[in-house]
């Protein structure tokens, strides 16, 4: 039976799938603390050459990073969110201890790992595979970067063991995901909440579409914002954990002119997929020098040690699972506690929804303006699918509910739906559908 591959690289999970000429698609699963998953965290753990892997590997991917970062010692380096580096032309390469790797190399080990998961549960997945991107990438400027981004993300999967590379917009591939569950025709709105970006597309779906030959008959506009889940989990470290490191504190310099901190620091360490970068010997040096002469060295010491330490991961899960319980309840309290840090402050849903105010507006900016670049009003639209982590916001969803109705509201396969659809996509493209 003929088949056809899938591939959701994400920021923050990635997952793969595999259609048959029967029309359905299937996830591949993972081993992940003793369960089966279907997303792969997008993850690297590089080991400390002093503390080599038992089969000789010099990195782990996914579910294996986690557990392989708590036991090392000493420790080695955890990598995360590689695909909001993509448009992003500063960064080219980095060094692990020894040796140098390329963005694209990264990446490819975290394909690498998806395809043999993938050949073990399905068999030959041939050389071609669709792959999904936003319709914005974080950091690109224009569509010189997004070319950059789409070629090096290319280049990462072709070194991961796929040859023939072909793009689909993420939200167009939610939609061959939601379509599948369409008995009728419906004009859609799909809303696609990534780690790095938030995508959108209106299209039509159903039936009387399906044998349709240009997606461009059936899909009227796309629209996107650099606006992801990093985004909402960044205002969490500014507002609850960057204070406590001594975002606010200040120090003397040398002539005893009172000096504020480095807010640049700051700013990376609202990021976790760049916390790694910033264990460098001369941050580390500048900040034992700015240790030396603060007016709260307790505090500073607090952010040597997340550094050094490269608990971005730690701080990633206090994070992630404060925001899942805003989710579900009206207050929570934040607890990081990787000693000799300790931070333990309560948050409530209606100053988390402050925080991210600017990123709502933004959001529903970006689908006011595809409404009005398709010509399109609100009544107009049969349904909104709406996928990604973040779409469990409440907030997120209230920016829908306002624009539209609570009704028109439909979700599923949060995690999942895109690498289905991409399948799916693949599948069509390849003519061998019922088949």
């Amino acid at each position: 039976m003929r088949r056809a591959v899938g591939l959701d690289f994400g920021t923050t999970n990635s997952a793969i799938a595999v259609a048959t000429a029967d029309g359905n698609a299937h996830l591949a699963t993972f081993q992940a603390e003793g369960q089966l998953t279907t997303t792969f965290r997008s993850i690297l753990y590089f080991f400390h050459p002093k503390d080599e892997d038992a089969d000789g590997r010099q990195v782990v991917a996914g579910p294996e990073a986690i557990p392989a970062y708590r036991e090392a010692e000493p420790r080695g380096r955890f990598i995360q969110s590689m695909k909001s580096f993509l448009g992003s032309r500063l960064f080219e390469q980095t060094q692990l201890f020894n040796r140098v790797y390329r963005l694209e190399d990264l990446i490819a080990v975290i394909v690498r790992e998806l395809r043999t998961a993938a050949l073990d549960q399905f068999g030959d997945l041939g050389s071609a595979i669709v792959v999904g991107r936003p319709v914005q990438f974080a950091g690109a400027q224009g569509e010189d970067d997004a070319d950059f981004a789409l070629e090096r993300l290319q280049a990462g999967i072709r070194q991961g063991g796929f040859e023939q590379v072909t793009f689909e917009f993420e939200p167009v591939a939610a939609a061959a995901y939601y379509e599948t569950q369409l008995d009728h025709d419906e004009l859609v709105l799909i809303a696609d909440f990534g780690g790095g970006t938030s995508d959108f597309s209106l299209l039509h779906l159903g039936p009387s579409m399906r044998e349709e030959a240009e997606s461009a008959n059936r899909i009227l506009g796309t629209a996107g914002v650099p606006i992801g889940g990093n985004d909402f989990d960044s205002r969490f470290i500014r507002h609850l954990v960057a204070p406590e490191l001594g975002a606010n504190s200040e120090y003397r310099s040398f002539s005893g002119k009172l000096l504020p901190m480095p807010q640049d620091l700051y700013a990376e360490l609202e990021r976790w997929d760049k916390l790694s970068f910033l264990k460098t010997r001369q941050t580390l040096s500048m900040l034992q020098s700015i240790r030396a002469q603060s007016l709260e060295p307790k505090k500073i010491d607090g952010l040597l040690h997340v550094i050094d330490e490269d608990l971005g991961y730690q701080l990633y899960k206090s994070v992630e699972s404060t925001k899942l319980a805003l989710s579900d309840r009206d207050a929570n309290t934040f607890r990081f506690d990787e000693p000799p840090v300790a931070i333990l402050r309560d948050v409530t849903r209606a100053a988390f929804e402050i925080w991210i105010e600017l990123y709502l507006r933004q959001i529903g900016d970006c689908i006011d303006g595809l409404l009005a670049q398709c010509q399109v009003a609100p009544s107009d639209v049969d349904s909104i699918f709406m996928t990604g982590g973040t779409s469990f916001v409440p907030a997120v969803k209230q920016v829908f509910e306002q624009k539209f109705s609570p009704d028109r509201l439909r979700s599923g396969g949060e995690l999942t739906s895109v690498a289905t659809g991409l399948a799916l996509c693949a599948l069509k493209r390849s003519g061998h559908w019922g088949t």
